[in-house]
């Protein structure tokens, strides 16, 4: 299963999600892309099995993922103080691959209808859905 984690800012989110599925799937295929080098090299170092940075990675990396990771934020132009760039949020978006979005509210992005759960609870719920997804 190929695997594509998107993180921006100083990729914390991303960095757990590689970590739980690491943990969870040892034989995942983890592309790590941060929008920037820090969230990209965080995610690395927490087990990714590559690393890159930028728009390019993303549209690149989501032609031939089988699952898209990250903050909601990843399919919202604009968002994370600008790191999601339009390009970005339409690859994701339209990508054929199956997303799992880790609802935040923030940014000035607010996602009703979603309980005040920690962050470690969000990452270990998308683990257990990529882990229904493994054939």
């Amino acid at each position: 299963m190929k695997i594509v984690v998107v993180d921006a800012q100083g990729g914390g989110v991303g960095k757990q999600l590689v970590a739980g599925i690491k943990l969870a799937l040892p034989s995942a295929d983890i592309t790590a892309v941060g929008t920037n080098s820090i969230a990209a090299s965080a995610m690395l170092k927490a087990g990714a099995d590559r690393a890159a940075s930028g728009e390019n990675p993303v549209i690149v990396a989501c032609r031939t993922a089988d699952v898209i990771v990250g903050p909601a934020a990843i399919v919202i132009a604009d968002a994370l103080l600008g790191e999601i760039t339009p390009k970005m949020a339409q690859t994701i978006g339209q990508s054929k691959a199956k997303r799992i979005l880790i609802p935040f509210n923030h940014c000035e992005n607010v996602i009703v209808g979603i309980s005040d759960k920690g962050l470690g609870r969000l990452i270990q719920e998308a683990v257990e859905e990529i882990k229904k997804l493994q054939k």
